[in-house]
């Protein structure tokens, strides 16, 4: 057992049937209070399969504080599942497995728990079939995909074999009989937010952005090890963990097939896709998003960081002074001179200096500066206004102004940008 398995994984590898050698990629979904588990493990079988053998792992996760009624239903999916699982009869390609772990510590269940339980599994068993290159992918319980998904997945890293990690395009539904019609209308605005976000941050010139979305990425087995495996928050471990390889440089989006998350509203998390769809269900209020002239400052930021390199004392407070006030309280606060000094002393070349100096005001840096101007100045504006404003810059244009239509126009935007 490698030096992973010894240090981070918190619980000892199940026996399950030893895998085949030919696994190559395994999809981990974590399962808490989800009815609509089978209907999601059988979608994944009307899936081509790639050339390697596929597994599945289930985390049906709970915590110890569940009471009797989270507990049963819990084993009810759980023992539909195992009796399916048994009777499908196409297991010698792809394989569904279920890990029973009810009760988490309640500091820690959660998302990110699980996710980190199945995916260290996965990684165990892609190593004890000789493939330490193996795919760990993140799906969710209640995700639809396209056919194509999985050969589509292995496709891409065959291609990029440098790739460690991917994000995979998503595309929430925005009509059906599943939701109500004020579900999908949040759902509509809540991805318009995530899609500017990234969209946003190009347009700045940061080299991280790329979207974050638990139920849309995938991972090398080694890759995943080395960076210390997925962490244990309760919500936003998904932009925590694939934070991690972004500023390595080998990182891409797949873009050539589709994943479906469920826009369904949630109590179950302090922020990220259910909690926004729920606040909308609640305050009737439009979605908020990020103010516009934030991306402008850090665009003028950016374009004056090559020149810090050697830039003299004199000149790197020219430089200061001349971002937005906004910024410059920012930096002070996060002791942007001594950091830049720092990453200087440790840079001999000018690309060095970059990428030491994207490393310290990385996404999470990024982040914390969006949210200290919304308390400073720069609150959140609507987000068609915030859509519309950006494909202005970018000198684009959308078949209208309605969510929906601005939605559809960065759906295809991002499809370009990243297939390119």
């Amino acid at each position: 057992m490698n030096r992973y398995f010894q240090q981070q994984a918190l619980f000892p590898p199940q026996i399950f049937q030893p895998p085949s050698l030919n696994l190559g990629m395994i999809l981990v979904i974590p399962a808490r209070e989800e009815p609509q588990l089978l209907s999601t493990l059988i979608g994944l079988t009307r899936c081509a399969l790639p050339s390697c053998d596929v597994e599945v792992i289930v985390v049906c996760n709970g915590s110890e504080t569940d009471g009797p009624e989270i507990r049963a239903q819990q084993e009810k999916v759980a023992f539909l599942v195992e009796e399916w699982a048994e009777k499908w009869p196409g297991k010698s390609r792809l394989r569904f497995f279920l890990l029973w772990h009810p009760d988490l510590p309640r500091k820690q269940a959660g998302v990110g728990l699980a996710r980190k339980i199945g995916m260290d599994e996965a990684c165990f068993r892609l190593e004890k079939a000789g493939n330490p290159r193996g795919l760990v992918v993140c799906y969710d319980a209640d995700s639809r995909c396209d056919k194509n998904y999985l050969t589509e997945l292995e496709a891409f890293f065959l291609r990029r074999p440098d790739c460690e990690a991917c994000g995979i395009y998503f595309e929430h539904p925005l009509e059906g009989v599943d939701y109500p019609d004020g579900v999908y209308e949040a759902i509509a605005e809540y991805e318009l937010h995530l899609r500017y976000f990234i969209q946003a941050q190009r347009f700045a010139g940061f080299p991280f952005a790329y979207h974050t979305v638990g139920s849309s990425m995938a991972v090398r087995s080694d890759a995943y090890q080395r960076q210390g495996g997925m962490n244990r928050r309760q919500a936003g471990e998904d932009f925590y963990f694939f934070h991690k390889f972004t500023p390595l440089g080998a990182v891409g989006t797949l873009t050539t097939t589709r994943v479906i998350p469920s826009p369904r509203p949630s109590h179950r998390v302090p922020f990220g896709t259910g909690r926004a769809v729920r606040e909308r269900l609640n305050t009737k209020k439009s979605y908020r998003t990020y103010h516009p002239e934030l991306f402008l400052h850090l665009k003028a930021f950016r374009s004056d960081v090559p020149a810090l390199f050697e830039a003299k004392e004199h000149q790197v407070q020219t430089l200061f002074q001349n971002w937005h006030p906004s910024l410059q309280a920012f930096l002070e606060e996060q002791d942007f001179h001594a950091n830049l000094q720092e990453i200087r002393s440790h840079s001999a070349k000018q690309d060095t200096f970059e990428n030491r100096f994207f490393r310290w005001f990385n996404a999470f840096r990024l982040m914390k500066y969006l949210h200290h101007a919304r308390e400073n100045g720069f609150p959140d504006v609507p987000v068609g206004e915030a859509a519309e404003w950006l494909l202005g810059e970018l000198k684009l244009r959308a078949e209208g102004s309605s969510i929906r239509e601005l939605l559809l126009k960065y759906r295809e935007i991002e499809r370009k940008v990243f297939s390119s």
